[in-house]
């Protein structure tokens, strides 16, 4: 597995070996000695899965506060999204940055850790997107960022072909999530 730096060093592409042939293609998803070996030495405990109709479609920004929070891997099934990870780790030197990564089927996984909201933007319709994670969901721990958040600034469009004036569709949810100004630090930064 190559393992790709982002614009934020926590955060990291996976790329795996892809054997392609007449039929098609072969990849290994998730090998926890391979993670082990790249510094992703942890326990998932739950697959999530989601399919988006429309193109236009965001998820997020999502985490969970400890003593539920969790690292994601993040891989695209079918169809393509701009992923996106906010460093909201209090004290970071790039606390309040984000970083993104165009995902396909054979681009690449996202490793979104500990401390970062996530979400996505579906960029082809039908879109499905399966994501390990290192706890359990937690309602009592789920927390969000809106998605548009100003002082985030996050280029959802980022060069794709979305008509800019075509409004995004979001779940209720995310549409009352809070400015990141509004929520308390609930990550905070440690070097080792």
């Amino acid at each position: 597995m190559e393992t790709i730096s982002t614009d934020i060093a926590d955060v990291k592409i996976l790329r795996p070996r892809i054997f392609e042939d007449e039929r098609g293609f072969f990849c290994e998803t998730y090998n926890s000695r391979t993670l082990a070996a790249i510094g992703i030495d942890l326990t998932f405990v739950q697959d999530n899965h989601s399919m988006s109709v429309a193109t236009g479609t965001i998820r997020g920004l999502h985490f969970q506060s400890p003593p539920h929070a969790q690292h994601k891997i993040v891989r695209v099934v079918s169809g393509k999204i701009l992923d996106v990870a906010v460093d909201i780790r209090h004290g970071s030197p790039s606390y309040g940055r984000y970083t993104s990564a165009i995902l396909d089927p054979t681009s690449g996984q996202f490793s979104v850790p500990v401390g970062f909201a996530h979400g996505f933007i579906t960029l082809a319709p039908n879109t499905e997107v399966v994501y390990k994670t290192s706890d359990f969901y937690a309602p009592e721990c789920d927390m969000g960022i809106v998605w548009n958040d100003p002082d985030i600034a996050i280029d959802w469009l980022s060069g794709e072909t979305i008509d800019s004036d075509k409004s995004v569709t979001l779940s209720a949810k995310d549409q009352k999530l809070p400015k990141f100004s509004d929520i308390e630090p609930v990550f905070w930064y440690h070097t080792s």
